[in-house]
């Protein structure tokens, strides 16, 4: 058991390195072990269980989803020499925010993590996409521009963002040239958006 949990907190702590949450990784990696500890004792060691950790807007949420909708977590005050019972006292003190849902014959538990919203966090992603998207907006910068950093001035941010919706404009018309549908291209851009900014863990 120990060992699983140590194998998921490992991999959290790589996603959210990743995305450039640093700042986050030990809190939410101990409150996904937490989570995730609290199925294997509470509802058991074989029960099917996920950990879902996604990015959405400036909120960070870890998820735990086990298969049983009646054993739910709660929140107790724990003696000073009670040897258990304060997980969930850890994940509301380390956390901005929790909860449980359920769904039909499985439940999820929740916890939510505030991401700076001012700062791009995808600047400290050490992936390729970034690098090739800031090629294509130079060139829609004109002859010899180059966008500075987004977040220095709202003449920068302006700069990019007209360049971005330039570049958009012209992968649709593009899509359409080929006779592909542009809703169903948006749609599939979407999705793939979607899967890269949620990791489930097993």
């Amino acid at each position: 058991m120990a060992e699983q949990v140590g194998a998921l907190r490992r991999a959290l702590r790589l996603h959210l390195e990743y995305w450039g949450l640093h700042e986050l990784t030990d809190a939410a990696e101990i409150c996904a072990g937490e989570l995730v500890t609290n199925v294997i004792k509470h509802v058991g060691p074989e029960t099917p269980s996920t950990l879902v950790a996604s990015l959405r807007g400036s909120r960070l949420r870890i998820e735990v989803h086990d298969s049983d909708a009646r054993a739910l977590p709660t929140l107790t005050c724990a003696s000073l020499d009670a040897e258990g019972g304060r997980g969930m006292a850890l994940i509301d003190a380390l956390s901005d925010r929790w909860g449980v849902e359920l769904a039909g014959d499985h439940k999820v538990t929740w916890c939510e993590f505030p991401v700076d919203a001012t700062r791009n966090v995808g600047r400290h992603m050490p992936t390729p996409r970034l690098a090739r998207v800031a090629d294509v907006l130079n060139l829609y910068n004109g002859p010899g521009g180059t966008l500075g950093p987004v977040g220095q001035s709202r003449l920068a941010a302006a700069q990019a963002e007209d360049a971005a919706f330039n570049a958009i404009t012209d992968l649709l018309h593009w899509f359409r040239s080929q006779g592909w549908d542009v809703d169903d291209a948006l749609d599939r851009a979407q999705s793939h958006f979607d899967a890269e900014c949620e990791v489930r863990l097993p």
